[in-house]
């Protein structure tokens, strides 16, 4: 760009139509007001100057015209961003957020109940992670399987919550500057809920689908609308949109709950000795081979509010409110065989086996066997509510301030989670997962097994638990125009996080007097394995007969029975920041960025049940830390269409809230002073950051990029053995006092004041992550009538980091693979458009990662097979005002294939949920 800013260069590209000129208009004031509250990159300060830098599109379609405007976007930000903008968030075939979330380059997902939960973002994990929604932070739980983790008590997003007919734009910011809060290393995620003014006046839009389900064969439904308005002088206009669905999931397969060698098998054909019996018993097998079979209900239920109050151009004023309530029931059946455990494998007879070269016991049979059928039934809910309250006001042509604040909560509640196991010995059974029978194994299970009569009760689960996340955002931003080329910004933002979680469980969890007689057990119709009916406990039956529900006697649960997993947490932060950023002229070359830190200071208080000398106690531990992180964005044009950036920054991840819960356990015994549990001084993880990008914006709505980024991680959380004085523990000191009073006696040989030692998760050593993306965006144009109403959109990211993970004392275990890192992520969209008919396919593919880079059971490790998902949709404009839509979810049918072990691949977990089809209507004025 010879002699033109940067700006005045995007104003010349070229002219809009009216109807693309209107909607881009639109997304731009939102835009605008986005960027403001939320801190992120520089904006205009005129009305005038908004709509001359959005006078940069001109094509004719709704989809195409959100690609361009996403484009746009992404090239005129200081960072490394991409966006989704609304109309290919409603176009896409996507259940959720995550789903949409997964075509930005560099992120990935992982699903469950065959639908996107969290996300990944360049090889970093949900817990590296922020998502703002409206400007303002906020937190989102939910309940899952055990096979995904469960019920989420972490720092990550849950993004299932949300329908993505909620929001306008999402947005991935995946450098940091100065005026972004801190708390990701991997990206801060923007969410946006539409407002009136993204419209042009009385807009009303309803969409109405039927949903089917290959698996299950449900017909479930699913429906949106949105109403919006603005009054006749243009100062005041408000919006409402709602979205609702239900989804009816049979999601089936096969487990093993790992794989061990330990747990002896007494006979090999009668024999209690010999090779044959020692081969098996020193070889690899299923812990609980078996059949498995769920069936979810998810209703899923959304509103977002908006009022926009603009008494002046110089002045505006927005109250977003966001809902959203997610109810669902799960229920789980299995039919297993034991072989964990010493008491029953001793008195099984092995007949047959198999052993393959990575010792694994590929196939066995046995006789005299013991099996276990069991039901699980789960009632989860997730209710979100955010506000948001903004304002923005222009003092002079120089200055403009920003407010924001809000309260966003999250509750999660899985008030009944109850499972029954009945039991019947002396069975044959065999299984088998040899070759190709890996993906559909064959256990085979004895008559008996079908027999109503002869089964016991071997435990009644009751175990109740729920989750909540508050936060609590207050910010205000100043931004003074120094000159044409120089904008000085600075800010304070205060932030108050909430957590806690219960569970309850009962005293002991054995049959609690149950019999399981017929009348107590019913058939099952599973779609998974060669029998058409299982046999399962009756919970309904049981209920009736027991009243398991009435929380007396020996079916009362109480939060003491299960004191780990009931603690809170609170954060408090201050953060302060000042930013320069500049736009100008390096001689012929465009030039633009920012530069500037931002210093962040929390004050941490956790709490959890602790044994102090033997007595349990519930303690709070106190813990404070300051970070400066410093940031820089740079942003070079040396010719037309084509753009330079680089980035670097400071940026911290704080530490799990399961980590930092002070559960510790502090004893004392002879000379010995010992602590072992949480530890709530974990610093927060930290690691300095390296981007690169080049842009070449070949063709209008086109672009090929390609960037390269590394972080030079300084840590990494793991268990470790450490020696310190007890007041540097965070620990309150009663806990050193009442431990030593219960030894030896507290004086000078044990007091806080001297060295203990101390098995908890520490900040270990970390490690270098470093990768590259390239995008690639085309509609093709070029090509003749027909075809030229094509385009794709596609990107591909690499990213490589290794890890030392080591055992408590330091001494380094492996080097592998950062757990819930994929190398390869990659996604690819073809779509046509025309006056009246759209149709687009989807690929989104996920390679291999980690989910325990140290295995449990003496394997070498834990993960996930890759996943390949493929979707479609089609639409059809009747006329001005109606569309019909068809979709298509996971044409392929893509599994959940979890395994342990890399050199044998042992399958752990291998679920389908099935093709998903969408056909409806849409209306819009």
């Amino acid at each position: 760009m010879a002699n033109r800013s940067f700006h005045q260069h995007a104003n010349s590209i070229f002219r809009p139509s009216k109807l693309c000129r209107a909607l881009t208009l639109a997304g731009l004031a939102s835009l605008l007001s986005t960027q403001a509250l939320a801190q992120t990159e520089p904006t205009p300060t005129t009305e005038q100057e908004a709509e001359e830098q959005i006078e940069v599109i001109s094509i004719v379609g709704s989809f195409r015209g959100s690609l361009a405007s996403a484009l746009n976007q992404k090239r005129f930000e200081t960072g490394a961003t991409d966006t989704i903008k609304a109309e290919d968030i409603a176009d896409f075939p996507d259940l959720n957020l995550a789903e949409s979330l997964q075509r930005i380059p560099g992120v990935a997902i992982s699903r469950v109940a065959g639908e996107g939960r969290q996300i990944s973002v360049r090889g970093l994990g949900p817990d590296f992670t922020r998502v703002r929604i409206n400007g303002m932070e906020a937190q989102s739980t939910s309940g899952g399987t055990d096979a995904v983790g469960g019920a989420n008590r972490g720092r990550g997003f849950d993004f299932n919550t949300f329908s993505s007919d909620l929001f306008s734009e999402l947005t991935v910011r995946k450098t940091a500057s100065a005026n972004v809060e801190e708390g990701s290393l991997g990206a801060t995620v923007d969410l946006r809920t539409a407002r009136p003014f993204d419209y042009d006046g009385l807009t009303f839009a309803a969409n109405l689908q039927a949903g089917y389900n290959d698996k299950s064969e449900e017909v479930d439904p699913k429906g949106s609308f949105l109403f919006s308005n603005i009054n006749e002088d243009r100062t005041f206009g408000y919006l409402i949109s709602a979205a609702f669905s239900e989804r009816n999931i049979l999601d089936e397969g096969f487990s093993t709950v790992r794989w061990n060698n330990v747990n002896d098998f007494g006979r090999y054909r009668g024999q209690t000795t010999g090779p044959e019996l020692q081969a098996i018993n020193d070889s690899f097998r299923p812990r609980l081979p078996r059949y498995d079979s769920y069936v979810h209900n998810v209703k899923r239920t959304g509103l977002a509010t908006a009022l926009e109050y603009r008494p002046s151009m110089e002045t505006r004023f927005n109250l977003d409110v966001l809902y959203s309530k997610d109810d669902s029931t799960r229920q789980e059946a299995f039919m297993q065989g034991i072989l964990n455990g010493n008491s029953q494998t001793a008195a099984m007879n092995v007949l047959d086996y198999e052993i393959d070269n990575t010792n694994t016991v590929t196939y066995a049979s046995f006789e005299n066997a013991l099996i276990r059928n069991e039901l699980r039934y789960d009632e989860l809910s997730t209710e979100f509510l955010q506000f948001t309250l903004s304002g923005q006001h222009q003092f002079t042509d120089n200055l403009k301030m920003d407010v924001m604040a809000g309260r966003a909560n999250s509750e999660f509640d899985n008030p009944i989670q109850t499972t029954v196991v009945m039991q019947k010995g002396g069975q044959d059974f065999s299984y088998d997962y040899r070759g190709g029978k890996r993906q559909n194994p064959e256990l085979l299970f004895g008559a008996g097994v079908f027999d109503p009569n002869g089964w016991t009760t071997n435990s009644v689960r009751l175990r109740p638990l729920g989750a909540e996340n508050t936060f609590d955002n207050a910010a205000i931003n100043l931004e003074y125009i120094l000159s044409d080329a120089l904008t000085l910004r600075s800010g304070l933002h205060y932030k108050n996080f909430q957590f806690e979680t219960r569970e309850a469980r009962r005293a002991r969890e054995d049959a609690a007097g149950v019999v399981m007689s017929a009348n107590l057990i019913r058939q099952y119709a599973a779609g998974v394995g060669p029998y058409a009916n299982w046999l399962v406990p009756d919970l309904a039956a049981i209920d009736a007969a027991y009243d398991i529900y009435s929380n007396t006697g020996v079916f009362a649960v109480s939060t003491d029975n299960r004191r780990v997993d009931n603690y809170s947490a609170e954060e408090q932060t201050l953060g302060a920041y000042i930013q320069l950023a500049f736009d100008t002229q390096l001689g012929e070359t465009g030039f633009r960025g920012d530069v500037g830190g931002r210093f962040v200071k929390t004050d941490q208080s956790s709490t959890a049940w602790a044994s102090l000398g033997g007595t349990q106690q519930l303690i709070t531990a106190e813990h404070d830390y300051r970070e400066f992180l410093p940031s820089l964005n740079l942003v070079f044009e040396p010719m037309d269409d084509v753009i330079i950036r680089l980035g670097y920054a400071e940026v911290l991840a704080r530490a799990g809230l399961g980590s930092i819960r002070p559960n510790v356990s502090v004893s004392v015994s002879g000379g010995a002073r010992s602590i072992s549990g949480g530890n709530p001084t974990l610093e927060p993880t930290k690691a300095k950051t390296y981007d690169l990008g080049l842009e070449l914006y070949f063709d209008n709505e086109s672009l090929l990029g390609v960037a390269l980024f590394r972080k030079d991680i300084d840590s990494y959380v793991q268990g470790l053995s450490e020696t310190k004085i007890f007041t540097e523990t965070g620990l309150p000191i009663q806990a050193a006092i009442d431990a030593c009073t219960a030894g030896p006696g507290y004086g000078p040989d044990c007091n806080e004041n001297i060295e203990w030692q101390t098995n908890t998760p520490l900040n270990g050593p970390g490690g270098d992550l470093y990768g590259f993306e390239v995008q690639y965006q085309m509609p093709f144009t070029f090509l003749p009538e027909f075809w030229n109403r094509f385009g794709f959109i596609g990107n591909y990211t690499y990213v490589k980091a290794q890890m030392d993970y080591v055992n408590n004392t330091g001494v380094v275990l492996a080097t592998r693979d950062l757990q819930g890192l994929s190398e390869a992520t990659k996604s690819a969209t073809l779509y046509y458009e025309d006056e009246k008919f759209a149709a687009r396919i989807s690929l989104a593919d996920r390679s291999d990662y980690l989910t325990n880079a140290i295995g449990r059971d003496n394997n070498i490790s834990e993960g996930t097979n890759a996943t390949r998902n493929i979707d479609a949709s089609m639409s059809y404009q009747l006329n001005d005002n109606w569309k019909l839509t068809f979709e298509a979810l996971n044409l392929t049918d893509e599994v959940d294939d979890q395994w342990v072990d890399a050199s044998g691949n042992r399958l752990t977990y291998y679920h389908a949920t099935g093709r998903q089809y969408y056909l409806g209507a849409q209306y819009k004025f």
